[in-house]
């Protein structure tokens, strides 16, 4: 334990998520390494044991034990900030109970995307909703949620384009990899040589949670963004990266330049000192067949924040329509990168309570 970092924990540490926080966290500039959390099943195994990513868990971690603690036991402990890797319609009541006991949450669950005080969050695009969680009792720290894997891609890509082309509509088809669907994820009987053209719920959470972080928030109150948004979502046979393609039908026509250049300028967090926001976070292809799952998932710079940029490509424009690829990698952008992100801007919008550093 480091006596300046803050006091962490992951909720579901064993999963698909939960090991890319703890790859995130290893060596974290702000928050100390993590308490691992598992269930029953995985309780008292080390991380090493569990591990499923491509590349080998941290040295820091490997040999780390998952635990069972309770929110109680947490918060006796000097946890300060969870990262949550819950499933949904588990993560909720433990979320809320963690928060009211003093320990600030940044989730990957749908459970409370949302609830009206709950800001959902891609910093790049609506950092303003952070105040959402407005003033807490002493000692209460935020819940702060990020969106569907595939949302987050999408309204980072879209966010300078916005303003620029006032949309009438937006349609997107999304070619969503097996990581998606987390571990043991899809049967390969059932992908190989096949597109499923269904994920339960997917659809509606890419057009809800996409118009409200587009939205304008007014006080703490959230207006979803007008335009209507249209989403097909099928799983593909990839691992990791989620494909979109997308069209906008824009009510501005500027010329293409303009487009290219919103998208290459585009930078809100470069003044902020966020170890994760990559720059540029959106990555501007003009190869004829790029972007790719295999070539661009991992696209963000600096090394801290690979995987955490949008590559965008075969950008073509036709007045009053957009089309366009974007592709973003789902488990770091739209899973625990994003958190880690929301976490690093609450912190230095002094939102997480308590001191650093502390006893486990």
């Amino acid at each position: 334990m480091s006596e300046d970092r803050i006091p962490t924990a992951i909720l579901g540490a064993p999963g698909y998520i939960g090991q890319h926080f703890a790859r995130l966290l290893a060596d974290h500039p702000s928050f100390d390494l993590p308490i691992l959390l598992a269930g029953e099943r995985s309780g008292g195994r080390r991380l090493e044991e569990v591990w499923q990513l491509a590349d080998a868990p941290p040295a820091e971690l490997a040999h780390a034990r998952l635990e069972r603690r309770t929110a109680a036991g947490l918060a006796r402990a000097g946890v300060r900030v969870t990262f949550s890797a819950l499933p949904s319609g588990t993560a909720g009541p433990i979320e809320t109970e963690l928060v009211r006991r003093g320990v600030s949450v940044f989730s990957n669950a749908a459970d409370h995307r949302m609830d009206a005080a709950v800001p959902l969050l891609v910093p790049e695009v609506n950092a303003d909703h952070l105040r959402l969680a407005g003033r807490r009792a002493p000692g209460r720290g935020p819940l702060v949620t990020n969106p569907n894997c595939s949302a987050a891609g999408l309204v980072l890509a879209l966010s300078p384009l916005v303003p620029l082309l006032r949309p009438r509509a937006i349609h997107v088809s999304t070619y969503q990899s097996l990581s998606g669907a987390g571990y043991p994820g899809v049967p390969s009987l059932a992908i190989t040589d096949n597109v499923v053209p269904f994920i339960a719920s997917e659809e509606e959470k890419i057009e809800r949670e996409s118009a409200r972080i587009l939205g304008t928030r007014s006080g703490r109150r959230i207006a979803p963004a007008r335009f209507p948004l249209v989403a097909h979502c099928a799983r593909v046979a990839t691992r990791e990266g989620h494909l979109e393609a997308v069209t906008v039908e824009a009510e501005q026509s500027p010329p293409l330049r303009e487009i290219e250049d919103a998208l290459r300028g585009f930078d809100p967090l470069a003044w902020r000192n966020l170890p994760t926001a990559p720059h540029p976070p959106i990555e501007l292809r003009h190869e004829s067949d790029r972007p790719q799952p295999l070539r661009d998932r991992w696209a963000g710079r600096p090394a801290r924040a690979r995987g955490m940029a949008v590559t965008v490509g075969r950008l073509r424009w036709a007045p009053p329509y957009l089309r366009m690829f974007v592709l973003s990698h789902n488990a770091v952008r739209g899973g625990a990168g994003g958190s880690v992100l929301n976490a690093e801007l609450a912190l230095d919008e002094g939102m997480i309570p308590g001191e650093r550093g502390g006893r486990r």
